[in-house]
């Protein structure tokens, strides 16, 4: 049943612009889910995502995709089936930026309370991972990149657990170096794999390798390397929380304007419209 919130719990299938579809299993049947054009995503926290992750390492460990989505990858799977089918098949989409969540609360008065980024869902994995022995594998960046990530987050998580990392050059793959990097991978046992290799290159390499890559969880964080590592300055609290995180990263690096303009205005749009229809249709519902 469609509450008239907008939302609907577990289990259900997604028949929209895309045939979304949600993997069944992945979180709590009372989460309830919102759909944007057809993408669903859980409303959940921090909290509740940990947990889910607990979840999976303790069962059969079956490698699984987690996307944390924000407008650009929004709107870039909206246009790209390539990037659809990708959502489509991972276990997990969460809600990446505040633009997101105010399309959900505005068009479908879904009550979302917290967004899941993914810098702060990887620093918060190294953080809770410490008590229970979780293993991270990093790949992506540049290789001082990686070494002044595993400096900043051995002094930010003593005890944390990085069990390799590896830099791939900027450039197309060959069939043998993408194998080498899966076996590199899948011999460190890792329990967690934090893909930097930007959006939605990451997100195409994580399913890509989804089959033969034998780590449970694994999720691309775009900049999370060089934010974490100190290579570029974060956007402030207050930036993320007026939705402005975009706007701070582009003033830091010119070649993001052309990423940005290519998608918020569409994303823009979208929201205008289906904010108008969904009014137009309470009205008429309450007529």
């Amino acid at each position: 049943m469609r509450s008239e919130a907008g939302l609907e719990k577990e289990g259900q299938c997604y028949r929209s612009r895309g045939d979304f579809r949600r993997p069944e299993g992945n979180v709590p049947p009372s989460v309830a889910v919102v759909r944007l054009r057809g993408v669903p995503f859980p409303n959940t926290d921090y909290d509740a995502v940990l947990a889910v992750f607990s979840e999976w390492l303790r069962g059969v460990r079956t490698p699984r995709q987690v996307c944390t989505v924000n407008v650009h990858t929004f709107v870039t799977a909206l246009r790209d089936e390539r990037l659809s089918e990708v959502f489509r098949r991972a276990a997990l989409l969460t809600m990446d930026g505040q633009p997101i969540r105010w399309y959900a609360n505005l068009v479908h008065r879904a009550g979302v309370r917290e967004t899941v980024a993914g810098p702060e869902l990887m620093l918060r994995c190294l953080d809770k991972g410490r008590a229970f022995g979780w293993r991270h594998y990093l790949l992506g960046g540049r290789p001082e990149v990686l070494v002044a990530l595993q400096k900043r987050a051995e002094a930010l998580c003593p005890g944390v657990l990085i069990v390799g990392s590896e830099a791939p050059p900027f450039r197309s793959l060959t069939v043998e170096e993408e194998s080498g990097i899966v076996e590199r991978i899948n011999a460190a046992q890792a329990d967690f794999l934090w893909v930097g290799l930007g959006a939605p290159k990451q997100e195409f390499w994580i399913s890509r390798n989804l089959h033969r890559v034998r780590v449970p969880v694994q999720v691309g964080v775009g900049a999370a390397f060089d934010f974490h590592s100190g290579t570029i300055p974060r956007a402030p609290a207050w930036a993320s929380r007026l939705g402005m995180e975009w706007m701070y990263r582009a003033l830091h690096d010119r070649r993001l304007w052309h990423r940005y303009l290519s998608t918020n205005p569409a994303f823009v749009g979208m929201l205008l419209n289906d904010l108008v229809r969904s009014r137009l249709g309470r009205l008429r519902d309450d007529s």
